[in-house]
């Protein structure tokens, strides 16, 4: 394709309810769009960046400035451009995956669109629908926590993921699984919120059957990881630490974890994140699709990815309402425990027009001389 026009979209959602993990607290979504205007179709990318750098590195002003300085002008000059040789395009600019990824989605999504190919048969879905687990965040009390519970699991979410930190652990944990039994599905994710030091007390989680500990230590301490996963029966679950297929193979290769969470916005893209799929499937290492408080942009081409064959636990791909009032594109809507897999070319959705131009707070474009 010959890109004619590169534009980036600041938006602000408000969140349904303040959404708290041991990082801090969101009370809205401040997220950057990124359309690509081809000779004969258009894509949309979603950057998952953050409003500040407390999670990751990137930040969404400086993941657009990035983008207009050095990510933008490589395409922009390129007669012949594919989804594919996006990556190498831009390998020149070190790190920077959650823009590189904003990015690569656009290219894939007007690539796929042109064909008139969903982004589930371009990724290899194997289903048309994926089952939806719902993130809990840190509440004020237990009994807050299981009000918000039992109304997730009422809506129909087939699994359960309760955001955890020094404090708030196993007291909450023990009653989220004595109010609603062994058969819900549970897991714990704690942002890195712990050190090695604290394995014995995260081993006290073992007691409650959960599917997963997720990324409990720093997103450098493979080592810790590995050390801890030996010691503890609860399966350890990467997400920040996992940021390559490289890095995924190396953590597995250390004992570092026995599941992993994609997030494709976080690895470099949706090429990435599949290849960690693979990497993953060939080990024997089951796989999640994580979220990022995703707009309907994101989630769309979560769900495709959700439907390749080694996502063999529900991921955090929940509705659009369970975050958003009104999302940017049609809503996502919770059937069965299940959300629907857009079946129409490209990511199979788009920005409702007049909605984008509610929320949007900024926009910034590049043309081809």
């Amino acid at each position: 394709m010959r890109i004619e026009r590169v534009s980036l979209h600041r938006v602000s959602l408000p969140l349904v309810a303040p959404f708290r993990t041991s990082l801090g607290t969101e009370y809205e979504r401040s997220a950057l769009l990124v359309r690509v205007t081809a000779s004969d179709a258009e894509g949309w990318g979603e950057c998952v960046a953050g409003a500040d750098a407390s999670y990751s590195p990137e930040y969404v002003e400086g993941a657009e400035d990035v983008l207009l300085r050095h990510l933008v002008p490589p395409l922009m000059s390129t007669e012949d451009v594919t989804a594919a040789a996006v990556g190498p395009l831009l390998a020149g600019v070190k790190g920077h995956r959650m823009a590189k990824a904003a990015l690569e989605t656009a290219v894939l999504d007007a690539e796929l669109r042109s064909h008139g190919m969903s982004f589930a048969a371009g990724l290899g879905a194997v289903t048309d629908r994926v089952p939806s687990g719902v993130s809990v965040g840190i509440m004020d009390s237990v009994p807050e926590l299981l009000d918000a519970v039992a109304g997730y699991l009422d809506q129909g979410y087939v699994r359960i993921k309760l955001k955890i930190e020094p404090g708030w652990d196993v007291a909450p944990v023990r009653a989220v699984r004595e109010r609603f039994g062994d058969s819900t599905l549970l897991q714990v994710d704690a942002n890195a919120a712990y050190t090695r030091a604290d394995a014995r007390h995260l081993a006290g989680l073992d007691a409650f059957d959960l599917l997963l500990i997720e990324q409990p230590l720093d997103e450098e301490d493979l080592l810790g990881h590995a050390a801890l996963a030996r010691n503890l029966r609860t399966p350890v679950c990467l997400d920040e630490s996992i940021v390559s297929a490289r890095s995924t193979a190396d953590a597995i290769a250390l004992g570092a974890c026995g599941i992993v969470n994609i997030k494709p916005g976080r690895v470099g893209g949706y090429l990435e994140a599949r290849r960690i799929h693979d990497v993953c499937a060939a080990a024997g290492v089951p796989v999640w699709c994580g979220g990022m408080l995703e707009t309907g942009l994101g989630r769309a081409g979560n769900t495709a990815l959700a439907a390749l064959p080694n996502f063999t636990l529900p991921g955090d791909i929940s509705a659009s309402d369970r975050y958003y009032t009104t999302d940017i594109t049609e809503p996502f809507v919770l059937r069965d425990g299940h959300l629907t897999v857009p079946a129409g070319p490209g990511i199979g959705v788009a920005p409702i027009p007049s909605v984008l131009a509610e929320v949007t707070t900024a926009v910034r474009e590049v043309r081809r001389d």
